[in-house]
Order: structure tokens, then C-alpha cells, then sequence
């Protein structure tokens, strides 16, 4: 297993897959993203996320019935150090632009969208397309692993 390069310092963007492979422990991802929480809980680094990740999570839990999942993964987007940054006019007109020159799909330029307002230097993703923003710093962790 390979080790997450996290900055120092600053601020890290994490899309919904991280949260997901975190609240549902994924073996494959577990141990690769606990010194990224580590780091979050020590407040060396901020970890940054959309508040379109809350809705992500919370979709298939809900379907499933599963309200313990549903309540794990709010408590941990609501009662963590991580920080929900919401979804604002700005946010948005900055995530058509970007659908419009990188040909993202909504969610994902919400979400580097999000990353960028925020001043963050890394995204932390499985998802190979945000590799399409040249401005942000993509680590995908399926390269990782």
C-alpha cells in the first residue's frame, strides 16, 4: 500500500469517496486516509468539503433504510473538525464555467468549484476526471493504493 502525500500545511479538499471509504471502512482505503483525518483532528491541515457531500452520502443509506449509516455519515460531515462549505451563487456560476471548459459533470465542478474558493491545494478524489482542473493539485487514490 502506497502513503498519502498530504501538504503540511494549508488546506485539503476531500469529494464524497473519501468520506464513504472513511464512514463505511474500506479496507482498501481505510488505512490510506486515517493520517489525512489525523492531520484533520490536529489541525495541521483543514479538510474542506461541498455540502453537496452530505446529500451524496446520504442518498443510499436513505433508499436502503439504513438510518444508522444515514445518522454515521452526518455525524461525521457535522460533528467533525471537517468544514461544509455551502453551495453559494458563486460556487455555482464558478462550476458552469468549469463544466463548460473541463466538460465535468455537475457534481464533480461543484466540487472543484468548492475546492478552489476555498483556497485548497489538494483534492483528494477517486474519480480520474478531475484531473480535467490543471489548477488543483488531484490526488486519486486508486494511483495510491
Amino acid at each position: 500500500m502506497g502513503t498519502l502525500s498530504l501538504p503540511k500545511a494549508g488546506r485539503v479538499y476531500v469529494d464524497t469517496a473519501p468520506v464513504i471509504y472513511t464512514v463505511e471502512r474500506k479496507p482498501d482505503y481505510e488505512a490510506l486516509l486515517q493520517p489525512l483525518w489525523d492531520a484533520m483532528d490536529t489541525q495541521s491541515i483543514e479538510v474542506v468539503s461541498s455540502e453537496l457531500t452530505l446529500l451524496e452520502t446520504l442518498v443510499k443509506p436513505l433508499k436502503d433504510g439504513a438510518q444508522t449509516l444515514a445518522w454515521d455519515y452526518e455525524t461525521f460531515l457535522t460533528a467533525t473538525r471537517l468544514q461544509l462549505h455551502p453551495i453559494t451563487t458563486t460556487i455555482l456560476k464558478n462550476a458552469a464555467r468549469l463544466r463548460a471548459d473541463a466538460n465535468l459533470k455537475t457534481p464533480d465542478a461543484i466540487h472543484a468549484a468548492t475546492a478552489l474558493a476555498t483556497g485548497c491545494s489538494q483534492l483528494i478524489t477517486n474519480d480520474g476526471d478531475f484531473r480535467k482542473v490543471a489548477s488543483l493539485q488531484i490526488v486519486i487514490l486508486k494511483d495510491v493504493v
